[in-house]
């Protein structure tokens, strides 16, 4: 699963942002899935999360909790949003005792990864690297606009979208947090992170002649 992989930005900024996830495999253990997916996101559900979501009905920003659990079905894919290693490490812990039988993935920078399955006694089965952009990277939006687009894994964050509201936050016309869930939306998944993008917001528009 290599949708969350290629979150552009510089890497202290990155130790803010870890996305955890779980989903069957299709010839595997995907039927019957669809409840352990449920208790997967009952599990999460208390620990503070800036996003979580399902692709087949969508994040916080556009529908509610509730709703997403009770969607869930076999060959779901169950996203929460955390911003705190503490909280992944929670996180990871509950995951570990409930032993659910699902693949459970976690996403972000592998050293900070590495040291909390360490702590919480978990093995690393799998790493996925991202191989880069390559080609015609001239033509790609700057970096400080990438490093919030590239937090949807389907591209449908609109790069003009962030520029104008990062004109829109420098000229005091819309507030950053607004701003950050407005650009959540379109993200159906539920893996961006929306305490990072108002944050970016911030910068870019700090940076911004106006």
């Amino acid at each position: 699963m290599s949708h969350t992989l290629h979150r552009c930005g510089a890497a202290e900024d990155l130790k803010q942002d870890f996305v955890v996830f779980s989903m069957s495999a299709k010839t595997v253990n995907a039927k019957g899935s669809g409840e352990t997916m449920k208790r997967f996101f009952e599990l999460l559900r208390n620990l503070p999360a800036t996003n979580f979501g399902d692709v087949k009905t969508g994040s916080r920003f556009n529908t509610d909790w509730q709703t997403i659990h009770d969607r869930f079905r076999d060959q779901s894919v169950a996203h929460y949003v955390f911003t705190d290693r503490n909280v992944v490490a929670q996180a990871l812990r509950e995951l570990k005792e409930a032993d659910l039988g699902l693949s459970v993935i976690v996403s972000g920078v592998f050293a900070e990864i590495e040291a909390i399955c360490r702590e919480v006694g978990l093995p690393v089965h799998t790493v996925q690297y991202s191989g880069g952009v390559l080609g015609r990277t001239d033509r790609l939006p700057p970096g400080p606009v990438l490093a919030i687009t590239t937090m949807c894994g389907h591209g449908l964050v609109s790069a003009r979208l962030v520029e104008k509201l990062a004109r829109q936050v420098k000229r005091g016309q819309k507030e950053a947090a607004a701003a950050a869930a407005e650009l959540a939306r379109p993200c159906m998944c539920g893996v961006f992170n929306v305490e990072r993008a108002e944050r970016l917001l911030r910068e870019l528009a700090d940076r911004r002649d106006g």
